[in-house]
């Protein structure tokens, strides 16, 4: 079997919990509950490099990333599922529609975007890996430096402690071997918005209305590319709305997917 390590809860159809970089498959505890209990098979991996599941020895591409977890997935008799991606979980989504778009019985992108990376932001990745590539003990004082500032919003800076030090523990916990792996696999990721306009899924756009890293603008994009989308923002939250607010994360989700299951999945 494919290494990567999963939690799996619950019984019914299946949904998939992508976690943001450079998190694990914990980043979506204040979900996986709600989603059991209204009916759902809940599936949420670490991304390959991440919590416990090894790296990939293949070169840096999303693809690969993909493969593995489809792979995995068949595996376990899962050839069918929602897709929900926060961050990369979200281009992971895209990529997994070019590829095996039959799997899929609808998305929820959260705090990410469809277009590629600017040359100025993928150049900052690859200097980025190739410092921790050289120096890997200053990747956690560079995702700290760095990350650590825009990837919560402003609220949870200011008055969620606790979920801060959450946080800052996940980027001193990631290998800096995985740091580097994903940042040259996400910079060189393609726009994604003539994929999401052919996609015929339903889908859900939701981001924290303080998220600096994916701004509205980006969400309006994806919503207006896909046939059948739904938005919603979360107040008060930012790039990782799933743990810096989860309980309206939660509602979202569940309140999504009974359409999913009613229109695309009982039918």
């Amino acid at each position: 079997m494919t290494d990567i390590a999963w939690t799996d809860e619950g019984t019914g159809p299946v949904v998939v919990l992508l976690h943001a970089f450079p998190c694990n498959r914990s980043m979506w505890v204040g979900q996986v509950e709600g989603l059991v209990d209204s009916g759902w098979r809940v599936m949420a991996p670490d991304l390959p490099g991440f919590g416990d599941s090894p790296l990939l020895a293949e070169p840096p591409s999303l693809t690969a990333v993909v493969e593995a977890l489809v792979a995995s997935l068949l595996e376990r008799s899962v050839d069918r599922c929602v897709l929900v991606g926060l961050s990369v979980g979200g281009y992971l989504i895209m990529e997994w529609l070019r590829r095996r778009p039959e799997m899929v019985a609808g998305i929820v992108l959260c705090d990410t975007k469809a277009s590629a990376d600017s040359d100025e932001a993928s150049a900052g990745r690859l200097q980025m890996a190739a410092a921790i590539e050289a120096e890997p003990t200053a990747c956690s004082p560079l995702l700290r430096e760095r990350l650590l500032p825009v990837i919560v919003g402003e609220t949870t800076r200011s008055n969620r402690p606790d979920v801060l030090e959450v946080v800052a523990n996940w980027m001193d916990a990631a290998e800096p071997a995985s740091v580097a792996w994903y940042q040259r696999a996400m910079a060189a990721r393609p726009d994604s918005l003539a994929t999401l306009s052919e996609s015929e899924v339903p889908a859900l756009v939701l981001w924290g209305d303080e998220d600096v890293m994916s701004p509205r603008a980006e969400q309006d994009a994806m919503v207006t590319s896909l046939r059948d989308a739904r938005w919603a923002a979360i107040p008060r939250a930012g790039h990782l709305s799933a743990i810096e607010d989860p309980q309206p994360v939660a509602l979202e989700l569940v309140a999504f997917l009974s359409i999913v299951r009613r229109v695309n999945l009982d039918g």
